[in-house]
């Protein structure tokens, strides 16, 4: 079975097959994936907020970038990339209790180098809450297999 397929029979269901212990912290639940993009939903917890019951913007910037790494394990490929950059832009909070939908898409893919972008909406996908940027490099760490 591919990644993209391990992805893929998780779609609406929480995302149990992570190598990350610290997406697996975040209990995304998938909604959509495909070669070069996932989309993931995400419920705001406690522990996610910071002082004023808003989502910290620390949380926004790692579900970006866990989302960007789960988008590359789409592509099925041997090796790890890694995040050399993230520029994230706020836009406007989420509250605990809220559900926000996290969106990527491979803006140029090279040989080595991969520039991805993810869209963080609230639930009715009507506000924006953030956008994060990212470029990558393949690293020569060989991934392991997925359990299911």
């Amino acid at each position: 079975m591919t990644r993209l397929q391990v992805l893929q029979n998780h779609i609406d269901r929480e995302f149990t097959a992570s190598p990350s212990p610290f997406m697996l912290w975040m209990r995304p639940i998938v909604l959509a994936a495909e070669e070069g993009s996932v989309t993931f939903q995400y419920l705001v917890r406690e522990e996610m907020s910071n002082p004023i019951k808003s989502l910290h913007g620390g949380v926004i910037a790692a579900i970006a970038d866990d989302c960007i790494g789960a988008t590359m394990f789409s592509f099925n490929e041997e090796n790890f990339y890694t995040t050399i950059n993230l520029n994230v832009d706020y836009f406007a909070p989420a509250r605990v209790g809220d559900t926000i939908i996290a969106r990527t898409s491979i803006i140029k893919k090279g040989r080595q180098f991969v520039n991805a972008q993810c869209e963080i909406w609230n639930e009715a996908q009507t506000r924006l809450i953030a956008t994060a940027y990212s470029n990558l490099f393949k690293t020569n760490v060989v991934k392991q297999e997925l359990s299911i």
